[in-house]
């Protein structure tokens, strides 16, 4: 009977979880990868405790807060919180209905989740680990005092509710790259640490197409406004920003920021084969991120930050040397797509076309930047190309505006100075000396 009882409170909390789930978190309870997820964490979490409560020890080194950390990372906080309620009172009562349990285990559960929330660095997960066993500890001591126990009991109990926190510590940093391996996931740590300019393929593209390198970090700064206008995952974006056309680096003398001045490659080419060329930048970008294992997240960016667009200006050319009874496939002149699926995708792909764009602003004044970007991001609604996102209008005046304040200080100029009129002595040639003054040298 007794485990009879235990298998129903479990059904009976876990179909409390996935009601909540199915109401505020539709696409985690429609997402494979992310019950999945969250089950086998739980699953592990269940067989671990099982062991700590036949073990010689005070049930308080549970390490709930470690499950809840790890889902809060690889799902989201609120589902780690929904976890932490549902096994704080599941495993308080398996381990003999103490309210003390239920209460430490879920203060320790919740503020680790918190903690680590928007984590971007492994030292996050230690602090989480360390702040959640503290918590605990001090519920510990609380209940101790409110229960006028021995002070050596409840501190001792206290001190293992600390070592259940610093337990924590080592299940995330263990089950998280495990995890992030076997789901194709991507935490905000992982992201960081692709967002590293020394990686080899940005070095790779510093070399071989030094205009794209640029383009991209500047795209990514424009992502990276945008995303926080709106409350997207700016760190995502800026990543995926900056591996986005890594697919130039083979055949980057195509592409105008990496010309430098020389005559165009597509000078002697066909408007057909020039756009070839142009739409295989994505094809290519893909096979070479997965040569260098990038992440499924970052891969996305690279086949949809184009989307299904139309290259205008090839397919302009190719209008013009077209004869009457002939027929255009527009379609050759389109990228394969898929359109953006996300809006950090979306984000990149306007972002991508306002840079481009705005480079050939021969006087990029606020009124102009801000008409450069309306008319682009209002032909790409046009061309359906935010259909498959969940942009709205309210974000895309955000974005506006966050594109325009940013590129709006990249083309800031500095103020013309008068000049110096007053004859120099000799070759005018000046030098700082370290008394703060200029001396001039030249002959006497």
């Amino acid at each position: 009977p007794y485990l009879t009882g235990i298998l129903f409170l479990l059904i009976v909390l876990m179909g409390v979880g996935i009601s909540y789930l199915a109401v505020m978190e539709k696409k985690i309870i429609t997402s494979p990868k992310d019950v999945s997820i969250i089950l086998i964490n739980c699953l592990i979490l269940i067989v671990i405790s099982q062991f700590l409560i036949q073990a010689p020890y005070p049930d308080y080194v549970i390490p709930l807060s470690g499950c809840a950390m790890l889902v809060a990372l690889l799902v989201n906080a609120n589902t780690a919180f929904i976890v932490s309620i549902i096994f704080s009172i599941f495993l308080g009562v398996v381990a003999g209905g103490k309210i003390e349990i239920i209460i430490a285990l879920f203060v320790a559960g919740f503020i680790g989740a918190y903690m680590v929330r928007d984590a971007r660095r492994r030292s996050r997960i230690i602090l989480a680990g360390i702040v959640s066993g503290a918590a605990s500890m001090f519920a510990i001591m609380a209940i101790g005092l409110l229960n006028n126990l021995d002070f050596k009991i409840y501190m001792y109990e206290a001190l293992w509710g600390f070592a259940g926190g610093v337990f924590s510590i080592f299940w995330v940093m263990g089950f998280l790259p495990l995890f992030e391996y076997l789901f194709k996931t991507t935490t905000n740590i992982t992201l960081l640490e692709l967002s590293d300019l020394n990686h080899p393929l940005l070095k790779e593209l510093t070399l071989n197409a030094p205009g794209t390198y640029q383009h991209c970090v500047v795209v990514g700064n424009l992502a990276d406004a945008a995303c926080e206008a709106i409350g997207a995952n700016s760190l995502l974006a800026k990543v995926g920003a900056y591996y986005h056309d890594i697919g130039k680096i083979e055949k980057g003398e195509y592409f105008s920021e990496n010309e430098m001045g020389a005559q165009s490659k597509h000078s002697k080419l066909t408007p057909s084969m020039s756009a070839l060329i142009i739409t295989n930048h994505v094809k290519d970008g893909i096979d070479l991120a997965k040569k260098y294992n990038l992440n499924p997240k970052v891969i996305d960016f690279i086949a949809q930050h184009h989307g299904t667009g139309l290259i205008y200006y090839f397919y302009q050319r190719a209008l013009e040397k077209v004869k009457d009874n002939e027929a255009l496939n527009e379609d050759e002149f389109r990228y394969p797509g898929p359109k953006p699926q996300t809006k950090e995708a979306a984000i990149v792909l306007l972002a991508d076309s306002v840079e481009a764009s705005s480079r050939a602003l021969s006087d990029p004044t606020p009124g102009r930047i801000r008409g450069l970007v309306q008319k682009i991001i209002n032909n790409k609604f046009i061309d359906n190309q935010l259909d498959e996102c969940d942009l709205t209008l309210k974000d895309l005046n955000k974005i506006a505006a966050s594109f325009v304040r940013v590129l709006t200080a990249v083309f800031h100029t500095r103020l013309d100075y008068p000049k110096n009129n007053k004859k120099k002595n000799g070759n005018g040639m000046k030098k700082f000396n370290f008394k703060g003054k200029f001396r001039t040298y030249g002959n006497k």
